[in-house]
């Protein structure tokens, strides 16, 4: 049986900007109403995308979503929104689906009608096909039956027709008859034969065709120069028209890099290596012990398109220059809900399970304690953030770089909202404790990296969690 019929170019894994964490969560204002909004990505492309809005206000009598790339001719020409379905039992969710037709950085439009009048806002969001699947083992089987079942009847038909078509009706075929139903029902298969072979063919090309569109994220390659100087160098590895030095500056770097010892990620810096060429970024390393690090670090192109360049290499032992700037480090065995930090204060997480589900968004939590038990008065924002997070899989197959509003690069949510913070109030003096809204894409043992500033100094609070 030839092998298209075995095979379905049926959808693919999307991979946005974090390690193996495709959906986008995002709390923020559309005007008035306070959203907390999940967007699972579209695993073909085109493909529909999933929406999920919690609406935090009550009262809320519409929400219109619609999906818009970021850049390119479709940018100009928004479509027709379509109208959320509100839950009947929750009537501050709302669920949707949105087409996105092309590969690249696209954004999903909402609109909310309320009591406060109308709002709206925009999220960015990445649609990258990674992989093809293959057909579900029941629908090809049923499908080469019938495949069979076709083709035998064709043949069938065709001696049939040949042999009895002049017939008086009860009138036995004779020999000519017979010869010509057996030359007929050869020539049917010959020619069936043909258009599955040429049908096979023509699947295997719209299949290559396909597979110039999978998204292959940008290659680093990781280097130790004398001096203890890193040097990272990245390669197009082909997908699509994608430059290597077209990058937004995000939180003011143009790279942000998270370095973790091996294997129990005891160790964690926060880097922010600097592009001396195009392509080329280079940093010089904090002191570190030898061993084997995993090294992940993140980007924005110019369209708004985030990505995670991955590495691991081995380390010798590295005497390096004191951090500085915004770069940061934590050290400890992760805590399940209280980590000690280094001038006798804590951070605090308060869980709400012990055993998280997957795929679910929730709100993480984390509250920052003096040595005395107090909440902490002296919290300073980190990069115009009240804190920065990463949540990594322990066996590296999950990573995402989340924020207080969500796991989108600002960079990205510049271009489709100018403001971010319209409608925000930036407090004077910082509450003792930031929150982070996240998914956990896969069951496993992860880890999550929290940076705070306090008094001018970045603190690191380490957690571990089991996912099911």
């Amino acid at each position: 049986m030839p092998r298209f019929f075995w095979l379905l170019l049926a959808g693919a894994l999307v991979l946005p900007g974090h390690v193996g964490s495709p959906d986008i969560f995002f709390e923020g204002k559309a005007g008035p109403y306070p959203l907390f909004i999940t967007i699972r990505p579209p695993v073909v492309i085109p493909g529909t995308a999933e929406v999920e809005i919690r609406v935090r206000s009550r009262n809320v009598t519409q929400v219109r979503i619609a999906p818009q790339p970021i850049s390119g001719p479709g940018a100009r020409f928004a479509p027709a929104a379509d109208v959320a379905q509100q839950s009947k039992d929750d009537p501050q969710f709302f669920t949707g689906a949105l087409w996105m037709m092309t590969s690249g950085s696209w954004q999903v439009k909402v609109a909310v009608d309320g009591p406060e009048g109308k709002g709206e806002m925009a999220v960015p969001v990445p649609a990258l096909a990674s992989r093809t699947l293959g057909m579900q083992s029941g629908l090809a089987v049923t499908l080469s039956i019938l495949t069979l079942v076709l083709a035998l009847g064709a043949i069938s038909i065709a001696g049939a027709a040949a042999r009895e078509a002049q017939l008086h009706p009860g009138e036995e075929p004779a020999t000519i008859h017979r010869r010509k139903a057996r030359i007929a029902m050869a020539m049917i298969a010959l020619a069936v034969a043909a258009i599955l072979f040429r049908g096979n063919i023509w699947w295997n090309a719209e299949a290559r065709n396909y597979s110039r569109i999978i998204y292959k994220p940008l290659a680093m390659k990781a280097s130790l120069a004398e001096g203890g100087v890193l040097r990272l160098e990245l390669e197009n590895t082909g997908w699509l028209a994608r430059k290597v030095d077209d990058f937004l500056p995000d939180h003011g770097h143009l790279m942000h890099m998270y370095v973790l010892r091996l294997p129990e990620m005891e160790r964690v810096w926060h880097l922010h290596p600097e592009m001396t060429a195009a392509g080329v970024f280079t940093h010089a390393l904090p002191p570190m012990p030898a061993g084997r690090y995993a090294l992940y670090s993140d980007v924005v192109h110019e369209n708004g398109l985030p990505e995670t360049m991955v590495a691991e290499m081995d380390f010798p032992e590295i005497q390096g220059q004191p951090l500085s700037g915004d770069d940061s480090t934590g050290s400890g065995k992760p805590a399940g809900s209280v980590f000690p930090l280094p001038d006798g204060a804590r951070m605090i997480w308060e869980r709400e399970l012990d055993v998280y589900p997957v795929k679910r968004a929730h709100v993480f939590r984390f509250r920052v304690e003096t040595a005395d038990g107090k909440p902490a008065r002296d919290m300073e924002l980190y990069m115009g953030m009240p804190g920065h997070a990463a949540f990594v899989k322990l066996d590296r197959t999950v990573f995402a770089h989340v924020h207080p509003s969500g796991s989108i690069p600002m960079a990205a949510l510049n271009i489709v909202q100018p403001d971010p913070h319209a409608g925000h109030t930036l407090q004077s003096s910082l509450p003792p404790d930031v929150s982070f809204p996240y998914g956990f894409p896969q069951p496993g043992e992860y880890r999550i990296f929290v940076q705070a500033k306090r008094a001018g100094k970045v603190q690191m609070g380490m957690f571990k969690v089991q996912v099911r």
